[in-house]
């Protein structure tokens, strides 16, 4: 495995670029970024491997396919020991209607975002999970009315200010 490397100042505008429009052909990217396109091309290797970049893929809007219900669940678990979480974790990893999961601090142990098709959908999906017998104690659920702000990339000019990217 490679060491990773120190990211500079021309490291953190491809990283902005590439997570603004990953279909940029590197010339594209060379030229946005200042480079010429052979160094360009070989930052970009570098970062891939050693893991900055993870993956390139379409942002799809499934409401233009199909409708859907997005459904935020808080989650509380009986028990709090390790294999607990482990148990819990590998279960709901499992469900392609589970888009995100988070273990945070607070009142409850995770939030976790469904996508379904229906209320009822949903339903079916936590009385499966409640059936499973995997650590939940209780859990409540925020369906989305509207989402006006979602944001498919990451301000990194901001965690770098002494960057000028």
């Amino acid at each position: 495995m490679q060491p990773t490397p120190k990211l500079d100042r021309i490291d953190l505008k491809i990283l902005t670029q590439l997570q603004r429009n990953g279909r940029l052909t590197n010339v594209e990217l060379a030229n946005r970024v200042g480079l010429s396109a052979s160094p360009c091309l070989i930052r970009v290797k570098r970062l891939e491997a050693a893991g900055y970049i993870t993956g390139y893929g379409a942002q799809i809007d499934i409401r233009k396919i199909t409708s859907i219900l997005t459904v935020f669940t808080e989650i509380t678990l009986s028990d709090h020991r390790r294999h607990d979480f482990a148990r819990f974790e590998g279960h709901i990893s499992k469900l392609d209607t589970v888009v995100e999961c988070h273990l945070i601090s607070g009142g409850y142990d995770y939030l976790v975002k469904f996508v379904t098709r229906d209320v009822e959908h949903y339903q079916t999906i936590m009385e499966n999970l409640l059936e499973l017998n995997i650590g939940i104690e209780k859990y409540f659920s925020y369906i989305v009315i509207k989402s006006p702000i979602v944001k498919e990339s990451f301000p990194i000019q901001d965690f770098f200010p002494e960057q000028k990217i």
